[in-house]
């Protein structure tokens, strides 16, 4: 089920591809001009927005340009202009899709379908960490900690990631030891600690996060919802 936003200035229109979004399994919100459908995409999370490019107060361009500056949430643009350059402007300013009135309602469903099918693809392709207010982005190899990057050498990243990845559960030195710098490691027996406590200076000491836990005699833990 989808959460849909119609921006829409024409009542019947705007009530007749809201009942067959309802139809389809979609809860939908609704409004009537360029302002409220602004404040509505801004302040709520959509999966996808309907909107209209002439509307009362502010035009559905200008809707689009300040929605981009905050979420990529995907835009199908409505609208009764047929002109070649307003959808190519709509799809310069960002709009994942662009349909023109009068339009099938089947077409219209259609397009919804790919785009959301479009999104969900890209949520699942984006591999993510996240743990106390500590992300990690697996595919970008970045670390942030209350929003502020974190750098971090390999070595500390693969410590952070095995950790994060076996949140709530205690690691020993041998297995860490053995996945970042192979069973056949033959250094200094501490280098598991040293790296710990450069992950806390960076991390935990930095930014008031008390990610990383010690278990005495055992190994380290990272345990969700402790700050």
């Amino acid at each position: 089920m989808s959460k849909i936003l119609i921006v829409e200035d024409e009542a019947q229109l705007a009530r007749f591809v809201e009942l067959e979004l309802i139809h389809e399994g979609n809860t939908v919100d609704k409004a009537e001009d360029g302002r409220s459908g602004l404040d509505k995409a801004i302040s709520n999370d959509y999966d996808l927005i309907l909107l209209d490019v002439m509307l009362p107060g502010i035009n559905g361009f200008e809707v689009l340009r300040r929605v981009r500056a905050k979420k990529d949430t995907p835009v199908i643009l409505v609208t009764a202009r047929d002109a070649v350059m307003d959808k190519v402007s709509g799809l310069d300013a960002g709009a994942d899709d662009y349909i023109t009135k009068p339009f099938a309602i089947e077409e219209l469903l259609a397009r919804i379908r790919v785009a959301l099918k479009r999104k969900g693809g890209a949520v699942a392709a984006t591999r993510q960490l996240s743990i106390n207010n500590v992300m990690i982005d697996l595919d970008r190899h970045e670390v942030s900690a209350d929003g502020n990057p974190v750098e971090l050498t390999n070595y500390e990243f693969e410590l952070l990631r095995i950790l994060m990845e076996n949140r709530n559960i205690v690691l020993d030195r041998e297995r860490l030891i053995g996945e970042i710098w192979g069973y056949d490691y033959d250094g200094e027996t501490n280098v598991v600690d040293v790296y710990i406590r450069h992950l806390r200076t960076k991390i935990d000491d930095k930014y008031g996060i008390k990610l990383i836990q010690t278990v005495r005699g055992v190994g380290y833990v990272i345990k969700e919802g402790q700050l």
